[in-house]
C-alpha cells in the first residue's frame, strides 16, 4: 500500500486529478513506521487491525474508525483482513479556522468505537462508506461531494468533543457561547504561537479569570494552556527541519522559543528525539546544517 517512501516520510500518490487516495485494502503486509502529510482514516470491514500511532497502540475492531493526524508516525498491519485506508490532503481545509482547531484537538490519533463514542460512530462510519462509494464511483464533482462528507465528519467530531469536553449544567445558548470562545482562543494560539504568549494575555482574551479560564481550557483541550502552546510550536518546528535552508537556531527563533536549550528539551519530550536526530531521522541533508548551529546532545536533559 505504500508506494513512494523516502526514508519514513510516505508520499501519496493521490488518485488523478484529485488530492485523495482510497485503498480497499486485504494486505497481511505490515508497514513500519512512517509519517505523510494527508489526514489518514482507517475502519476494518473484516476483522480487527492493530496501528502504533505516536507510540500508543490501537486494535481498531470492524466498523471502528481511527483518525491519524497529518505528520503523526505511525506503523500498522501485519494481520490478515480488510479495511479501507482513506487519505486526504487537509491543507485545503486550513481556511475554515473551527476544522483546523479540531485537527488540532485530535491529534495525534483519534478512535471511534460505539463504546466510546456511540453519538458519533455510526454517522462517521456510514460517512466513510459514503466516501468510499463516491470514490470508486468516480461520478462528476466526486471530490467535491467527498470533501463536504470529510467536512461533515469533523463537524461531528468537534460537536461531540465540545459536549462531552465542557460538560455544562447551564443553557444551551451558555454553552454554545463557551464552546465558541475556546474555538476562537485555540484558533488565536494557532495563529500566534510564535510570539511570547502568556497564559494572562489568553485567558483575557477569552473574557474568562485565569484560574477560570485554566480549568475550562484543559477540559476543552485535554491539556494545559502552555503544554497545548508548546505542542503547536513543536508541531511547526517539525515542518521546518524538514527543509534543510532552515539551521535548528532559526526554526527555534520561527516557533516562538526564547532559547536553542528550551527547544531542545520541548522537542525532545515532544517527540522523544532531539531536533537534529529528527532530522537524521526524516533523511534531511546535512550539508546544508552549520555546525555551530547543533547544540551539545549530551548535555544533562533536565539541567
Amino acid at each position: 500500500m505504500i508506494e513512494t517512501l523516502n526514508g519514513i516520510r510516505e508520499t501519496v500518490n493521490f488518485k488523478s486529478n484529485t488530492h485523495l487516495r482510497l485503498y480497499n485494502n486485504d494486505e497481511t503486509a505490515f508497514y513500519p513506521n512512517h509519517w505523510h502529510a494527508p489526514l489518514e482514516i482507517i475502519m476494518p470491514l473484516e476483522n480487527a487491525y492493530p496501528v502504533t500511532c505516536s507510540n500508543k497502540s490501537y486494535i481498531i475492531k470492524e466498523s471502528e474508525l481511527l483518525f491519524i493526524t497529518p505528520g503523526a508516525l505511525h506503523n500498522m498491519g501485519g494481520t490478515p483482513g480488510k479495511r479501507l485506508i482513506f487519505q486526504a490532503d487537509f491543507t485545503i481545509l486550513y481556511s475554515i479556522k473551527e476544522l483546523a482547531a479540531t485537527l488540532t484537538l485530535i491529534s495525534p490519533a483519534l478512535h471511534v468505537t460505539a463504546e466510546n463514542s456511540p453519538a458519533i460512530h455510526e454517522p462517521a462510519r456510514k460517512l466513510l462508506l459514503e466516501i468510499a462509494d463516491e470514490y470508486f464511483e468516480d461520478l462528476p464533482l466526486s471530490e467535491a461531494s467527498i470533501y463536504a462528507k470529510v467536512i461533515e465528519l469533523f463537524v461531528l467530531i468537534a460537536r461531540h468533543h465540545s459536549k462531552v469536553s465542557i460538560p455544562m449544567n447551564n443553557s444551551e445558548n451558555k454553552q454554545r457561547e463557551y464552546i465558541e470562545r475556546f474555538l476562537f482562543v485555540c484558533d488565536y494560539i494557532n495563529e500566534h504561537f510564535n510570539e511570547n504568549l502568556s497564559l494572562d494575555e489568553v485567558a483575557a482574551l477569552s473574557g474568562f479569570s485565569k484560574y477560570h479560564f485554566s480549568r475550562l481550557f484543559k477540559q476543552f483541550t485535554n491539556t494545559s494552556f502552555y503544554k497545548y502552546l508548546n505542542k503547536k510550536r513543536i508541531e511547526n518546528a517539525v515542518d521546518l527541519l524538514m527543509d534543510s535552508q532552515h539551521t535548528i537556531t532559526d526554526v527555534a527563533l520561527r516557533c516562538g522559543f526564547s532559547s536553542l536549550s528550551a527547544f531542545i528539551r520541548m522537542f525532545k519530550i515532544t517527540r522523544g528525539c532531539t531536533p537534529s536526530e529528527f532530522k537524521a531521522l526524516y533523511s534531511i541533508k546535512w550539508g546544508e546544517v552549520r555546525n555551530e548551529d547543533l547544540p551539545d546532545e549530551n548535555e544533562n536533559f533536565y539541567g
